[in-house]
Protein backbone atom coordinates (compact mmCIF):
# COMPACT_ATOMS: atom_id res chain seq x y z
CA UNK A 1 0.00 0.00 0.00
CA UNK A 2 0.79 3.51 -0.37
CA UNK A 3 1.88 4.06 3.13
CA UNK A 4 5.20 6.34 3.23
CA UNK A 5 7.65 8.19 1.08
CA UNK A 6 10.66 5.24 0.66
CA UNK A 7 13.15 8.22 1.22
CA UNK A 8 11.61 9.88 4.74
CA UNK A 9 11.08 5.53 5.93
CA UNK A 10 14.18 4.06 4.68
CA UNK A 11 15.16 3.41 8.66
CA UNK A 12 11.70 2.36 9.86
CA UNK A 13 11.72 -0.93 8.77
CA UNK A 14 9.22 -2.10 11.12
CA UNK A 15 6.56 0.30 9.48
CA UNK A 16 7.37 -1.68 6.31
CA UNK A 17 6.86 -4.91 7.29
CA UNK A 18 3.73 -3.77 8.94
CA UNK A 19 2.78 -2.90 5.49
CA UNK A 20 3.42 -6.04 4.48
CA UNK A 21 1.35 -8.11 7.47
CA UNK A 22 -1.41 -5.76 6.56
CA UNK A 23 -1.12 -6.60 3.08
CA UNK A 24 -1.20 -10.24 3.80
CA UNK A 25 -3.87 -10.11 5.93
CA UNK A 26 -6.07 -8.80 3.28
CA UNK A 27 -5.47 -11.38 0.69
CA UNK A 28 -6.45 -13.94 3.37
CA UNK A 29 -9.44 -11.63 4.55
CA UNK A 30 -10.32 -12.36 1.00
CA UNK A 31 -9.90 -15.70 0.72
CA UNK A 32 -11.91 -16.66 3.99
CA UNK A 33 -14.60 -14.96 2.74
CA UNK A 34 -14.47 -16.88 -1.04
CA UNK A 35 -14.78 -20.23 1.29
CA UNK A 36 -17.54 -19.46 4.18
CA UNK A 37 -16.57 -16.32 6.15
CA UNK A 38 -19.39 -13.71 6.41
CA UNK A 39 -18.79 -10.80 3.36
CA UNK A 40 -18.82 -9.93 -0.22
CA UNK A 41 -16.66 -11.36 -3.00
CA UNK A 42 -16.60 -12.00 -6.31
CA UNK A 43 -17.22 -15.74 -6.07
CA UNK A 44 -18.10 -17.66 -3.05
CA UNK A 45 -18.07 -21.26 -2.37
CA UNK A 46 -18.80 -21.70 1.24
CA UNK A 47 -18.39 -24.60 3.77
CA UNK A 48 -21.23 -25.59 5.43
CA UNK A 49 -19.69 -26.69 8.54
CA UNK A 50 -20.13 -24.90 12.00
CA UNK A 51 -17.20 -26.13 13.33
CA UNK A 52 -15.08 -24.20 10.42
CA UNK A 53 -17.48 -21.44 10.08
CA UNK A 54 -17.02 -20.30 13.91
CA UNK A 55 -13.50 -19.55 13.45
CA UNK A 56 -13.36 -18.59 10.44
CA UNK A 57 -15.87 -16.03 11.00
CA UNK A 58 -13.48 -14.99 14.34
CA UNK A 59 -10.94 -14.41 11.76
CA UNK A 60 -12.58 -12.22 9.89
CA UNK A 61 -14.15 -10.06 12.17
CA UNK A 62 -11.07 -9.35 13.98
CA UNK A 63 -8.96 -8.46 10.85
CA UNK A 64 -12.36 -5.68 9.99
CA UNK A 65 -11.68 -4.64 13.62
CA UNK A 66 -8.34 -2.91 12.62
CA UNK A 67 -6.67 -3.71 9.47
CA UNK A 68 -7.66 -1.62 7.08
CA UNK A 69 -8.61 1.39 9.96
CA UNK A 70 -4.69 0.93 10.47
CA UNK A 71 -3.82 1.28 6.87
CA UNK A 72 -5.39 4.65 6.79
CA UNK A 73 -3.49 5.25 10.27
CA UNK A 74 -0.02 4.10 8.73
CA UNK A 75 -0.60 6.47 5.43
CA UNK A 76 -1.41 9.51 7.27
CA UNK A 77 1.84 9.03 9.45
CA UNK A 78 4.01 10.61 5.93
CA UNK A 79 1.62 12.65 4.26
CA UNK A 80 2.91 15.95 6.05
CA UNK A 81 6.11 14.89 5.74
CA UNK A 82 6.10 14.78 1.95
CA UNK A 83 3.83 17.98 2.33
CA UNK A 84 6.68 19.94 3.21
CA UNK A 85 9.25 18.18 0.71
CA UNK A 86 7.28 18.48 -2.37
CA UNK A 87 4.83 21.56 -2.14
CA UNK A 88 1.32 21.68 -2.78
CA UNK A 89 1.63 20.78 -6.81
CA UNK A 90 4.03 17.94 -6.40
CA UNK A 91 2.52 16.59 -3.79
CA UNK A 92 -1.12 16.62 -5.80
CA UNK A 93 0.63 15.15 -9.08
CA UNK A 94 2.03 12.45 -7.11
CA UNK A 95 -1.16 11.54 -5.06
CA UNK A 96 -2.79 11.62 -8.68
CA UNK A 97 -0.40 9.67 -9.88
CA UNK A 98 0.33 6.64 -7.10
CA UNK A 99 -3.49 6.43 -6.27
CA UNK A 100 -5.18 8.05 -9.14
CA UNK A 101 -3.57 5.68 -12.07
CA UNK A 102 -4.42 2.53 -10.44
CA UNK A 103 -7.66 3.94 -9.27
CA UNK A 104 -8.77 4.47 -13.21
CA UNK A 105 -7.18 1.16 -14.22
CA UNK A 106 -9.03 -1.02 -11.77
CA UNK A 107 -11.49 0.31 -12.76
CA UNK A 108 -11.76 0.61 -16.77
CA UNK A 109 -9.13 -2.52 -16.70
CA UNK A 110 -9.06 -5.25 -14.35
CA UNK A 111 -12.93 -4.69 -12.48
CA UNK A 112 -14.48 -6.09 -16.06
CA UNK A 113 -11.74 -8.67 -16.43
CA UNK A 114 -12.47 -9.90 -12.96
CA UNK A 115 -16.34 -9.61 -13.65
CA UNK A 116 -16.17 -11.89 -16.61
CA UNK A 117 -14.26 -14.51 -15.62
CA UNK A 118 -16.26 -15.15 -12.26
CA UNK A 119 -19.78 -15.35 -14.86
CA UNK A 120 -18.11 -17.52 -17.18
CA UNK A 121 -16.36 -19.62 -15.44
CA UNK A 122 -17.86 -19.43 -12.12
CA UNK A 123 -21.03 -19.48 -12.85
CA UNK A 124 -21.15 -20.95 -16.55
CA UNK A 125 -22.94 -18.28 -18.37
CA UNK A 126 -20.93 -18.45 -21.26
CA UNK A 127 -20.55 -15.65 -23.81
CA UNK A 128 -17.82 -14.06 -24.79
CA UNK A 129 -15.53 -11.29 -23.78
CA UNK A 130 -17.00 -9.12 -26.65
CA UNK A 131 -20.20 -10.16 -25.91
CA UNK A 132 -20.12 -9.52 -22.29
CA UNK A 133 -18.22 -6.15 -22.72
CA UNK A 134 -20.86 -4.71 -25.22
CA UNK A 135 -23.47 -4.40 -22.64
CA UNK A 136 -21.15 -3.66 -19.56
CA UNK A 137 -22.10 -0.60 -17.80
CA UNK A 138 -20.23 -0.37 -14.42
CA UNK A 139 -17.19 1.61 -15.92
CA UNK A 140 -17.08 3.04 -12.20
CA UNK A 141 -16.27 -0.05 -9.66
CA UNK A 142 -13.14 0.43 -7.50
CA UNK A 143 -13.58 -3.03 -5.98
CA UNK A 144 -11.30 -3.56 -3.19
CA UNK A 145 -9.71 -0.45 -4.67
CA UNK A 146 -12.56 1.59 -2.57
CA UNK A 147 -9.45 2.33 -0.24
CA UNK A 148 -7.39 4.20 -2.53
CA UNK A 149 -10.85 6.18 -3.50
CA UNK A 150 -11.13 7.13 -0.10
CA UNK A 151 -7.60 7.35 0.68
CA UNK A 152 -7.23 9.82 -2.46
CA UNK A 153 -10.21 12.09 -0.97
CA UNK A 154 -8.87 12.23 2.41
CA UNK A 155 -5.35 13.37 0.91
CA UNK A 156 -7.36 15.98 -0.76
CA UNK A 157 -9.43 17.19 2.22
CA UNK A 158 -5.98 17.46 3.63
CA UNK A 159 -4.58 19.70 1.41
CA UNK A 160 -7.94 22.21 1.71
CA UNK A 161 -8.50 22.41 5.45
CA UNK A 162 -4.29 21.88 6.58
CA UNK A 163 -3.97 25.80 6.62
CA UNK A 164 -7.36 26.33 8.12
CA UNK A 165 -6.25 26.70 12.21
CA UNK A 166 -8.66 24.69 13.31
CA UNK A 167 -7.82 21.88 11.24
CA UNK A 168 -4.25 22.34 11.02
CA UNK A 169 -4.09 18.91 12.58
CA UNK A 170 -1.05 20.81 15.08
CA UNK A 171 -2.75 19.70 18.20
CA UNK A 172 0.38 19.00 20.53
CA UNK A 173 -0.47 15.44 22.08
CA UNK A 174 1.82 12.56 23.35
CA UNK A 175 1.40 9.55 22.80
CA UNK A 176 -1.89 7.95 24.44
CA UNK A 177 -1.61 5.94 27.42
CA UNK A 178 -3.38 2.37 27.31
CA UNK A 179 -6.26 3.90 29.24
CA UNK A 180 -6.60 6.73 26.79
CA UNK A 181 -6.23 4.26 24.16
CA UNK A 182 -8.80 2.06 25.52
CA UNK A 183 -11.77 5.03 26.17
CA UNK A 184 -10.70 5.95 23.07
CA UNK A 185 -12.03 2.49 21.79
CA UNK A 186 -14.65 2.99 23.52
CA UNK A 187 -15.66 6.90 21.97
CA UNK A 188 -15.51 5.07 18.18
CA UNK A 189 -17.63 1.72 19.92
CA UNK A 190 -20.26 4.49 20.38
CA UNK A 191 -19.77 6.58 17.20
CA UNK A 192 -20.02 3.32 14.72
CA UNK A 193 -22.97 2.53 16.48
CA UNK A 194 -25.03 5.64 15.85
CA UNK A 195 -22.96 5.57 11.99
CA UNK A 196 -25.09 2.46 12.00
CA UNK A 197 -28.39 3.34 12.86
CA UNK A 198 -27.93 4.91 9.47
CA UNK A 199 -25.44 2.71 7.39
CA UNK A 200 -25.68 -0.37 8.69
CA UNK A 201 -22.29 -2.97 7.54
CA UNK A 202 -22.91 -4.01 4.47
CA UNK A 203 -24.66 -1.05 2.93
CA UNK A 204 -22.38 0.69 0.17
CA UNK A 205 -21.81 4.01 -1.36
CA UNK A 206 -22.46 3.72 -4.78
CA UNK A 207 -20.18 4.00 -7.15
CA UNK A 208 -17.50 4.09 -4.68
CA UNK A 209 -18.07 0.86 -2.62
CA UNK A 210 -17.68 2.97 0.57
CA UNK A 211 -19.13 0.75 3.42
CA UNK A 212 -19.84 4.01 5.36
CA UNK A 213 -20.82 1.85 8.65
CA UNK A 214 -16.46 1.48 8.90
CA UNK A 215 -15.24 5.23 8.44
CA UNK A 216 -15.64 6.86 11.49
CA UNK A 217 -12.86 4.53 12.48
CA UNK A 218 -10.79 4.96 8.66
CA UNK A 219 -11.71 9.29 9.09
CA UNK A 220 -10.31 9.47 12.86
CA UNK A 221 -7.22 6.88 12.57
CA UNK A 222 -6.22 9.09 9.17
CA UNK A 223 -6.66 12.03 11.49
CA UNK A 224 -5.03 10.24 14.46
CA UNK A 225 -1.80 9.07 11.55
CA UNK A 226 -1.31 13.09 10.68
CA UNK A 227 -1.53 14.14 14.76
CA UNK A 228 0.93 11.06 15.47
CA UNK A 229 3.29 12.78 13.11
CA UNK A 230 3.16 16.40 14.08
CA UNK A 231 3.82 15.09 17.41
CA UNK A 232 6.88 12.09 16.61
CA UNK A 233 4.92 9.23 18.35
CA UNK A 234 6.83 6.89 16.45
CA UNK A 235 10.01 7.83 18.74
CA UNK A 236 7.56 7.42 21.53
CA UNK A 237 6.47 4.29 21.75
CA UNK A 238 7.54 1.76 24.03
CA UNK A 239 7.43 -2.28 24.57
CA UNK A 240 5.87 -2.18 27.64
CA UNK A 241 2.79 -0.82 26.55
CA UNK A 242 2.33 -2.64 23.45
CA UNK A 243 3.37 -6.03 26.24
CA UNK A 244 0.34 -4.55 28.39
CA UNK A 245 -2.15 -4.16 25.45
CA UNK A 246 -0.93 -7.55 23.87
CA UNK A 247 -2.15 -9.17 26.88
CA UNK A 248 -5.85 -8.02 26.15
CA UNK A 249 -6.21 -9.37 22.84
CA UNK A 250 -6.84 -13.21 23.75
CA UNK A 251 -9.60 -12.31 26.01
CA UNK A 252 -11.10 -9.74 23.91
CA UNK A 253 -10.76 -12.32 20.69
CA UNK A 254 -11.66 -15.80 22.26
CA UNK A 255 -13.57 -15.06 25.16
CA UNK A 256 -15.78 -11.91 24.55
CA UNK A 257 -16.51 -11.86 20.70
CA UNK A 258 -17.20 -15.88 21.12
CA UNK A 259 -19.60 -15.10 24.04
CA UNK A 260 -21.33 -12.61 21.60
CA UNK A 261 -21.85 -15.20 19.18
CA UNK A 262 -23.11 -17.65 21.58
CA UNK A 263 -25.56 -14.91 22.95
CA UNK A 264 -26.50 -14.39 19.74
CA UNK A 265 -27.26 -18.23 18.84
CA UNK A 266 -29.05 -18.59 22.30
CA UNK A 267 -31.21 -15.92 22.11
CA UNK A 268 -32.14 -16.39 18.28
CA UNK A 269 -31.20 -12.48 16.99
CA UNK A 270 -31.58 -12.12 13.28
CA UNK A 271 -28.17 -12.00 11.66
CA UNK A 272 -28.65 -8.60 10.17
CA UNK A 273 -28.10 -7.59 13.92
CA UNK A 274 -24.05 -7.45 14.14
CA UNK A 275 -24.96 -4.94 11.07
CA UNK A 276 -26.60 -2.12 13.01
CA UNK A 277 -29.66 -0.62 14.46
CA UNK A 278 -31.69 -0.17 18.12
CA UNK A 279 -30.24 -3.62 19.70
CA UNK A 280 -28.39 -5.22 21.92
CA UNK A 281 -25.85 -7.22 19.72
CA UNK A 282 -25.46 -3.90 17.46
CA UNK A 283 -24.45 -2.15 20.70
CA UNK A 284 -22.02 -4.38 21.70
CA UNK A 285 -20.51 -5.28 18.59
CA UNK A 286 -19.50 -2.45 17.90
CA UNK A 287 -17.59 -1.50 21.01
CA UNK A 288 -15.98 -5.27 21.00
CA UNK A 289 -14.83 -4.10 17.35
CA UNK A 290 -13.78 -0.45 17.60
CA UNK A 291 -12.06 -1.68 21.33
CA UNK A 292 -10.31 -4.55 19.83
CA UNK A 293 -8.93 -2.46 16.73
CA UNK A 294 -7.35 0.02 19.42
CA UNK A 295 -5.56 -2.81 21.09
CA UNK A 296 -4.50 -4.75 18.24
CA UNK A 297 -2.99 -1.44 16.51
CA UNK A 298 -1.11 -0.63 19.55
CA UNK A 299 0.35 -3.73 20.21
CA UNK A 300 1.69 -3.91 16.27
CA UNK A 301 2.95 -0.57 16.49
CA UNK A 302 4.73 -1.36 19.84
CA UNK A 303 5.82 -4.42 19.93
CA UNK A 304 7.24 -4.61 15.97
CA UNK A 305 8.99 -1.62 16.69
CA UNK A 306 11.34 -2.96 18.70
CA UNK A 307 10.96 -6.91 17.82
CA UNK A 308 10.95 -6.57 14.23
CA UNK A 309 13.13 -3.46 13.11
CA UNK A 310 15.74 -5.37 11.42
CA UNK A 311 16.21 -4.81 7.79
CA UNK A 312 16.35 -7.51 5.79
CA UNK A 313 15.86 -8.18 1.43
CA UNK A 314 13.34 -10.12 1.84
CA UNK A 315 11.10 -8.16 3.71
CA UNK A 316 12.44 -5.05 1.10
CA UNK A 317 11.27 -7.15 -1.78
CA UNK A 318 7.84 -7.88 0.40
CA UNK A 319 7.65 -4.23 0.66
CA UNK A 320 8.32 -2.75 -2.32
CA UNK A 321 5.31 -5.31 -3.72
CA UNK A 322 2.72 -4.48 -0.99
CA UNK A 323 1.18 -2.08 -2.98
CA UNK A 324 0.59 -3.87 -6.32
CA UNK A 325 -0.27 -6.87 -4.31
CA UNK A 326 -3.25 -4.90 -3.30
CA UNK A 327 -4.25 -4.07 -5.90
CA UNK A 328 -3.70 -7.61 -8.27
CA UNK A 329 -4.77 -9.78 -5.70
CA UNK A 330 -8.54 -10.13 -6.91
CA UNK A 331 -7.42 -11.49 -9.68
CA UNK A 332 -4.67 -14.33 -7.93
CA UNK A 333 -7.48 -15.14 -5.84
CA UNK A 334 -10.58 -15.34 -8.17
CA UNK A 335 -8.30 -17.85 -10.89
CA UNK A 336 -6.92 -20.02 -8.31
CA UNK A 337 -10.52 -20.41 -6.42
CA UNK A 338 -11.86 -21.19 -9.81
CA UNK A 339 -9.09 -23.57 -10.94
CA UNK A 340 -10.24 -25.60 -8.14
CA UNK A 341 -14.07 -24.90 -7.53
CA UNK A 342 -15.30 -28.39 -9.44
CA UNK A 343 -12.48 -30.50 -6.92
CA UNK A 344 -14.98 -32.81 -4.23
CA UNK A 345 -13.48 -31.44 -1.10
CA UNK A 346 -14.49 -29.26 1.71
CA UNK A 347 -14.33 -25.94 0.57
CA UNK A 348 -12.13 -25.53 4.11
CA UNK A 349 -9.54 -27.47 2.49
CA UNK A 350 -9.22 -25.46 -0.70
CA UNK A 351 -9.10 -22.27 1.73
CA UNK A 352 -5.98 -24.03 3.68
CA UNK A 353 -4.24 -24.42 -0.24
CA UNK A 354 -5.89 -21.31 -2.05
CA UNK A 355 -4.86 -18.58 1.19
CA UNK A 356 -1.28 -19.22 0.86
CA UNK A 357 -1.27 -19.64 -2.66
CA UNK A 358 -2.47 -16.55 -3.37
CA UNK A 359 -0.71 -14.43 -1.15
CA UNK A 360 2.86 -16.37 -2.54
CA UNK A 361 1.95 -15.89 -6.26
CA UNK A 362 0.55 -12.50 -6.32
CA UNK A 363 3.86 -11.17 -4.62
CA UNK A 364 5.48 -13.38 -7.38
CA UNK A 365 3.06 -11.84 -10.74
CA UNK A 366 3.63 -8.06 -9.26
CA UNK A 367 7.31 -8.01 -8.67
CA UNK A 368 7.33 -8.94 -12.59
CA UNK A 369 4.67 -6.09 -13.46
CA UNK A 370 6.63 -3.64 -11.32
CA UNK A 371 9.67 -4.87 -14.26
CA UNK A 372 7.38 -2.77 -17.07
CA UNK A 373 8.88 0.37 -17.48
CA UNK A 374 7.14 3.09 -15.51
CA UNK A 375 5.18 0.55 -13.30
CA UNK A 376 7.62 0.70 -10.36
CA UNK A 377 6.95 4.31 -10.04
CA UNK A 378 3.38 3.96 -9.82
CA UNK A 379 3.04 1.14 -7.56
Amino acid sequence: MPTQEKSSTAKISYINNLKVLMTVLVVLHHAFITYGAPGSWYYIQKTTHIAALFPMTVFVATNQSFFMGFFFFLSALFIGSSFQKKGTSKFLMDRLKRLGIPLVFYSLVLSPILNYIVEHYGYGQHRSFLEYMSGYHHWIDFGVMWFVAALLIFNLVYLIVKNIPPFGFNLKIGFPSNKQLLIAGAILGLLSFLTRLIFPTGWTLSPLGFQLGYFPQYILLFIAGLIASKNDWLAQLNIRQGKNMARLIAPMVLIVLPALFIVYLVLKFPGSYFNGGWNFMAFFYCFWEQITGIIIMTTLLCISKFKWNTPSTFLSWLSANAYGVYIFHPLVLISLSLLIKNWGVDPVVKLIIVGPSAVALTFLLVSFIRKIPLVSSII
